[in-house]
């Protein structure tokens, strides 16, 4: 997907995906990643979600990474709190007390640049991406981790009727991304709502990856 599509979504404001409030699925299954306070948490294409002032309000600490400048001017803003701010390559540095914010293409980011990852909080990653995308997205993320755990959140619905994003991914696709290097549990599914946008009946998905051991 080009990375204007995000660029311009933020610019007119049409952020439709950004939730007022913390993701309940989130609040609700995070404990199943058996984490304690001061671990840190990869949340990729984070937008300026809420989720992550919760994840920093248990004691936990959080990387991510965004393409959108804006967003994440944006977030700090909402949370009151002054960045510092520098170049890493690529990418664009933003730091503040137990949070690193990357900005740029997150397939530029490397694990040396990412540092330590306990565990990946993915809302809005692996659905933001077309299919023809996501193999190479999800090469990436567990090869910049080491293979942390995952809090992983997808969707189903019926994609002839609407299009993404988000995108639909259904379960034997998360399978195929995941099974070689992760047990896969399944721990919540749940009916959007008024279905995707209105024309299609919608499943949100909660997956708890763990690694084998």
């Amino acid at each position: 997907m080009d990375p204007s599509f995000w660029h311009r979504k933020w610019e007119e404001n049409q952020i439709g995906f950004h939730n007022n409030e913390a993701n309940p699925l989130l609040v609700n299954y995070f404990d199943k990643l058996s984490l304690v306070r001061g671990q840190r948490i990869f949340v990729p294409l984070c937008g300026k979600t809420l989720d992550i002032s919760w994840l920093l309000s248990k004691g936990y600490q959080v990387v991510a990474i965004e393409l959108s400048e804006t967003a994440i001017e944006q977030l700090f803003a909402e949370m009151d709190v002054i960045p510092a701010i520098n170049q890493e390559g690529e990418l664009k540095h933003y730091h503040a007390q137990g949070l690193d914010i990357y900005v740029g293409d997150f397939f530029t980011l490397t694990h040396d640049i990412l540092g330590r990852v306990d565990a990946i909080y993915d809302r809005a990653a692996l659905v933001a991406l077309p299919e023809n995308m996501r193999v190479k997205y999800t090469h990436h993320l567990m090869t910049i981790t080491n293979h942390a755990a995952q809090l992983l959140i997808s969707y189903t619905y019926d994609q002839s009727k609407t299009d993404g994003p988000p995108f639909s991914v259904p379960t034997d696709e998360v399978q195929s991304h995941y099974t070689s290097s992760y047990a896969i549990t399944q721990v919540a599914h749940v009916d959007v709502p008024g279905g995707m946008r209105g024309k299609s009946a919608a499943t949100e998905n909660v997956w708890i990856l763990k690694p084998h051991i």
